[in-house]
């Protein structure tokens, strides 16, 4: 849970954070100190030898890390594959950045690390669907 994390991330060994999310929703919004590595290129990230590569997960399978997305979902898909991949200290957290601002726990923004408001923390983890990205509506 987001107040869990909030006091890990105080320990003398904090846990590495990995936000999951696309590059864009990265630079919109996130958590101060957090890595990113999209899902799509999770694996490659994690092993040596790919132009994905990420050192800090490839050179350890041990370290305590705690995997991050606007919602949970893709954190917790993300980290059963890091399971599976032989990690053995995986946390995702749950309920998300959506939960982080609920809990009004603070946010960044940008590669300066600009802190967010609440508020501007919540306007930027929002769903930014196109208008062909929506569902048909059905006449009455």
């Amino acid at each position: 849970m987001p107040w869990e994390l909030q006091a890990r991330l105080a320990d003398s060994e904090p846990p590495l954070l990995v936000d999951v999310r696309e590059p864009a929703e990265f630079a919109r919004v996130r958590l101060a100190g957090s890595l990113n590595v999209p899902r799509g290129v999770l694996e490659q990230a994690c092993e040596w030898e790919f132009e994905e590569t990420e050192p800090l997960l490839a050179a350890t399978r041990t370290r305590a890390l705690v995997l991050v997305c606007r919602s949970g979902n893709r954190s917790l898909l993300a980290a059963e594959q890091l399971v599976r991949m032989g990690f053995t200290q995986v946390r995702s957290l749950r309920t998300g950045l959506r939960g982080w601002v609920d809990a009004e726990l603070p946010l960044v923004a940008g590669d300066a690390g600009l802190a967010l408001d609440i508020d501007e923390a919540d306007a930027r983890l929002q769903a930014r669907l196109r208008p062909e990205q929506r569902a048909p509506r059905r006449p009455a």
